[in-house]
């Protein structure tokens, strides 16, 4: 399952059925889970753990340390969870001292060609970083969120589930749960009713994350007042995804994109 030409260090853990390509690099401190596929000329540097059933394509660097300046070649961590499919030449970074120390991707998540992940970003399950698409350091997103091609993120900002960034798209603010941006600075433009279909979301609920992004976006409220009046809407139904949505808002610490 190992190509005579791969180069593994004895101090990585490697689970049997894992298949490792040619000419790859597998560094110590690397745990890689079973039946798992590293592709040709792939370089992962530890530590790092990565889960189970993972696809790693050719010429993808997984898990070398940040270019961030203040990093010294500390020994940080990358955390890979199950299932995820990260394609040509994607750069994942381990974390840096300065913040929490570890970069994490949940599940079955999609990082398509040339994509990039920073330091200490942190992203949850079925994720999509279409091509070129880049997260700079610290950056959070939510579950099942969606990105553009060359669509970038500058550093700290937060990503709601479900939330969906245009092609091109430049965040330098919060996106709240469910909600479409685009442009450069992406602004917000409706919510991800497509991708809510798609997933199966019901005609009511998507009514209803309708009706917040109204009230938050339409009704020329402040950030205070329409948080006031969602919570007071929800109090009866108590439906999770306008609690995800008033979260999202509520947690935002470089302020919501309007």
């Amino acid at each position: 399952m190992h190509h005579p030409t791969a180069i593994i260090d004895p101090n990585s853990k490697i689970d049997e059925g894992v298949d490792i390509g040619p000419y790859s690099i597998i560094g110590p401190d690397v745990e890689i889970g079973s039946e798992s596929v590293i592709e040709s000329h792939v370089i992962l540097k530890g530590p790092t753990k990565m889960g189970k059933r993972n696809h790693v394509f050719q010429f993808s660097t997984i898990g070398d340390g940040s270019p961030d300046k203040k990093y010294n070649n500390e020994p940080t961590n990358l955390v890979i969870g199950n299932d995820n499919i990260i394609r040509e030449g994607v750069t994942i970074h381990r974390g840096t001292i300065q913040d929490s120390g570890t970069t994490i991707l949940g599940d079955r998540n999609l990082m398509m060609a040339y994509s990039h992940i920073a330091h200490d970003c942190v992203l949850g399950d079925d994720v999509v970083l279409s091509n070129q698409a880049a997260l700079a350091g610290s950056v959070k997103v939510g579950n099942g969120a969606i990105l553009g091609g060359y669509a970038i993120v500058h550093q700290y900002c937060s990503l709601g589930e479900y939330s969906f960034c245009a092609m091109g798209s430049a965040v330098n603010k919060d996106i709240p749960s469910f909600v479409k941006v685009q442009g450069n600075p992406a602004k917000p433009f409706g919510v991800n009713t497509v991708g809510l279909k798609r997933l199966g979301f019901t005609s009511e609920t998507l009514e209803a994350i309708k009706s917040a992004y109204r009230t938050f976006y339409r009704k020329k409220l402040t950030s205070k007042e329409a948080l006031l009046e969602l919570k007071e809407s929800n109090s009866n139904e108590n439906l999770k995804e306008i609690e995800s949505f008033i979260a999202s808002i509520e947690c935002s610490s470089r302020g919501i994109a309007r």
